[in-house]
């Protein structure tokens, strides 16, 4: 990692560079996900080799095209150490070449335990450092109360799973909590209320630093979210289901309301069948769909 790339991360807020790279080139979000289906298709083997070989491809087909990536960690991790020293390489080369990394990690715990999974994604100069990281507050927002304190002050970023578009989520996130100050709320509402309170006690930006993962197959009013009342800072959305699973880019302001603002479109399959040689032009294309319709 370059020096000039450690500092802009002690410097800036998540929120400021998000919008930054929002200016510079658009919302588009490229997955990295090596399923064993498309290292095939691409050529390479299921191996660390062959994840490291495919996530680099994708870097530089994403790099001064898109404005951000997303390695599926556990597309890495299945193959242990080296698949961490493949994502590590893979996480380095993104970030150097100018890219946000969002590790789509998901981890989720208590206490030390999910400190130490937020040290390990968000610390400056740790091997695996990101951008962000997505993270499960199953045990309450308050569970994620020292990785959300080490987001802000390190410039980095959380986006915290609410309203998932696996079918089996829906029962657990249109749940209504039974006490507390979000009491009658469903749980998806719960989470983003909790999310919000955090981010107006920080310092004001264009972008709150913990931001909400909402799919954009999700009928977001069946989980009880408010999308007609714009919120300030506005909240950073993750928003994968777009292309293969069905969600457009024009429709954005129709699925989001409020939130559309702070929408990033994340495509992985959509573009990675594109395959090796064809991947950069799929993506410029498609982040001149997405600069066209929303910016």
């Amino acid at each position: 990692m370059t020096e000039a790339s450690s500092t802009s991360t002690a410097t800036a807020s998540f929120g400021d560079r998000l919008a930054a790279a929002f200016a510079a080139h658009g919302r588009l979000c490229v997955g990295i996900d090596p399923h064993a289906h498309l290292l095939a298709d691409w050529g390479l083997e299921a191996s660390a080799v062959g994840v490291r070989a495919f996530g680099l491809r994708v870097v530089e087909a994403a790099a001064g095209r898109a404005a951000i990536v997303k390695p599926q960690v556990a597309f890495f991790e299945r193959y242990g150490s080296a698949g961490y020293a493949a994502l590590e390489d893979v996480v380095g080369a993104a970030r150097d070449a100018g890219l946000l990394v969002i590790a789509d990690a998901k981890r989720g715990d208590i206490g030390t335990s999910v400190a130490a999974y937020a040290e390990a994604w968000l610390t400056p100069g740790s091997a695996l450092e990101a951008d962000a990281m997505t993270i499960a507050a199953f045990q309450g927002v308050g569970s994620i109360a020292e990785p959300m304190r080490l987001a802000e002050a390190t410039g980095k970023g959380l986006f915290v799973l609410a309203a998932t578009s696996n079918p089996e989520a829906a029962a657990v996130q249109q749940a209504v909590v039974a006490g507390g100050p979000r009491a009658g709320m469903t749980v998806a509402r719960a989470i983003i209320e909790d999310v919000h309170a955090f981010n107006q006690e920080q310092a004001p930006h264009p972008f709150g630093t913990v931001g909400l993962v909402l799919g954009a197959t999700v009928a977001l009013g069946d989980y009880g979210i408010d999308t007609a009342t714009a919120v300030a800072p506005a909240l950073p959305v993750l928003a994968p289901g777009f292309g293969h699973q069905g969600a457009r880019v024009e429709d954005v302001d129709r699925l989001f309301g409020a939130f559309a603002p702070g929408v990033i479109v994340s495509e992985s399959r959509g573009l990675l069948t594109a395959g090796p040689d064809g991947l950069a032009d799929a993506v410029a294309r498609r982040a001149e769909e997405v600069r066209a319709s929303h910016g």
